[in-house]
């Protein structure tokens, strides 16, 4: 992770396709594109890896989680239960439904405590949505079986986890919906563009429509289409499409790479009594694109952090102190700070922000360590990298 790091002549040739023939909206234009269609193309792909019958592709992955939710019907006043520990994204994409994101405590998986989910659930509730966090996975069975017993609809945010399964199923296709992110730091990139994966039928021909302004796209005339119901433009290019294109089909490829140079960090690492790992759930593997570890309190994990950074160890992040990824300093969303005003609904739905803490939550993330896993590294670059760690780390035990 990050495909970029990778690029080779597949993306270019995928890209300069797209360039000769000089159509770069993905729908229309049918007799100048001479029958290549690379958004279509990449959806086909999307399904058969992730073994799912629907995929959308749209412009972010941000955008994939508001057409997800807004494909199954979530919008003003609905609350939807998220974690404290994710990108801002996530509360961002639920609000611009007019939902109401409602945070809870997360664990060792570093996503959705179930316990926290249950106690949350309130008349409002619509969904609840699992954040797969740094190439993992939260406890599917059980969030499943509360979505279930509850009547909510489940939303497997996997934006940062493509790659991994849970018994054997793909992360993303899991859920009733699922969304992908394939932003310039993911293991698959398009530069910027996402996609939402379903086996719902209905569920996907909202996210069709609903991603280009309402667009039923039956016929070949983009003109005479109907418009079933409102949408709005969250379309990807052929551009962006192209070049996740060449890159799906080389995420095995991708994957074994930050697998191999995962398990040297972690054998290293696993040799220190006080390091413990991140919990996975029993039959599920992560894709290996990040390495998380928890330090025994947050004073070692600071310390251990900046000494990372002394000796050029990068892309290891102590989220604890981190503006985008916890909840501790979301303060514009704390105060609701909006360039628009915010609804009434969301004004109350959010007050709780005002008083409630998160001490499990505040807990595991201050001890925790998250390590990108690169594509480019050398052998020796990530056994070097792993003595250096190795190092840092015992200094302060």
């Amino acid at each position: 992770m990050p495909g970029f790091e990778l690029f080779s002549d597949l993306e270019r040739n995928e890209v300069n396709d797209v360039l000769d023939n000089g159509v770069l909206m993905r729908y229309g234009f049918d007799g100048m594109r001479k029958g290549h269609w690379k958004a279509k193309s990449l959806e086909s792909e999307l399904a058969k890896t992730f073994n799912v019958n629907h995929v959308q592709l749209v412009s972010s992955g941000t955008a994939a989680v508001s057409v997800a939710l807004a494909s199954a019907g979530v919008g003003a006043g609905d609350e939807v239960i998220m974690p404290t520990f994710t990108f801002v994204a996530s509360f961002e994409a639920i609000m611009m439904l007019g939902a109401i994101p409602v945070l809870v405590d997360i664990d060792e998986t570093l996503t959705l405590d179930p316990k926290a989910v249950e106690a949350a659930i309130s008349s409002k509730t619509k969904a609840v949505m699992v954040v797969q966090m740094c190439g993992s996975m939260g406890h599917m069975d059980e969030l499943k079986a509360i979505c279930d017993t509850h009547n909510l609809i489940f939303v497997e945010d996997a934006c940062q986890a493509i790659g991994g399964t849970y018994k054997g199923q793909a992360l993303g296709s899991i859920a009733d919906v699922g969304c992908f992110s394939f932003d310039f730091v993911k293991t698959i990139t398009c530069g910027e563009g996402g996609a939402v994966i379903t086996n719902n039928k209905n569920y996907y021909l909202n996210a069709d429509h609903y991603s280009d302004h309402g667009h039923d796209h039956v016929g070949k005339d983009r003109g005479a289409e109907s418009h079933p119901f409102l949408g709005y433009n969250f379309r990807i290019s052929e551009l962006n499409a192209a070049v996740g294109l060449a890159q799906v089909k080389r995420l095995p490829e991708f994957i074994a790479i930050q697998k191999k140079n995962y398990f040297i960090l972690r054998e290293a690492l696993a040799e220190i009594p006080e390091v413990t790992f991140r919990r996975v759930p029993e039959g599920g593997e992560e894709s290996y694109a990040f390495l998380n570890f928890f330090l025994p309190n947050l004073d070692i994990a600071r310390k251990v952090s900046d000494e990372f950074k002394l000796n050029g160890i990068d892309a290891c992040f102590h989220y604890y102190d981190n503006s985008w990824h916890y909840i501790r300093k979301w303060e514009h969303l704390k105060e609701l700070k909006s360039l628009f005003p915010i609804s009434k609904d969301v004004k109350e739905g959010l007050s709780y922000l005002k008083t409630k803490t998160f001490l499990q939550s505040d807990d595991v993330i201050a001890r925790n360590l998250s390590c990108l896993i690169k594509l480019s590294w050398t052998d020796s670059e990530v056994r070097d990298r792993a003595t250096k760690m190795v190092h840092c780390i015992k200094k302060y035990l």
